[in-house]
């Protein structure tokens, strides 16, 4: 199965500005402000993303940034309105390491198509 890269069909991408070390940051998805801590996890070698609302109560925590799928989709009742999604430049299959995260390993949130 070949992987294809993020695709304005599905909606419009929007690119999750990301740095290789540990981050946190407020962030606007969807008209809704949320803050994001990405961390380095040693044990598991990739990094970690947690969702806060903007009062820091924790709506999804410790979700791996993993390539291949929607990181959202399980969590529909958290109603957050789009996607996330990881991909690296040149393969979208490739998992960010410590170096590459916002450089050729990006995350994207996508916000459903419009009709």
């Amino acid at each position: 199965m070949t992987a294809t890269l993020v695709s304005l069909a599905e909606g419009t991408p929007y690119l999750v500005p990301t740095q290789p070390e540990n981050q946190e940051f407020d962030i606007s998805l969807a008209g809704t402000t949320y803050h994001l801590i990405i961390k380095w996890n040693n044990f598991s070698n990739c990094w970690i993303m947690d969702i806060q609302d903007d009062q820091g109560d924790n709506i999804l925590m410790g979700t791996p940034l993993v390539t291949g799928c929607d990181l959202l989709e399980q969590f529909a009742s958290l109603d957050i309105d789009g996607a996330m999604v990881v991909q690296s430049t040149n393969d979208p299959d490739l998992v960010p390491d410590y170096e590459t995260l916002g450089s050729t390993g990006n995350l994207f949130f996508i916000t459903p198509p419009t009709s």
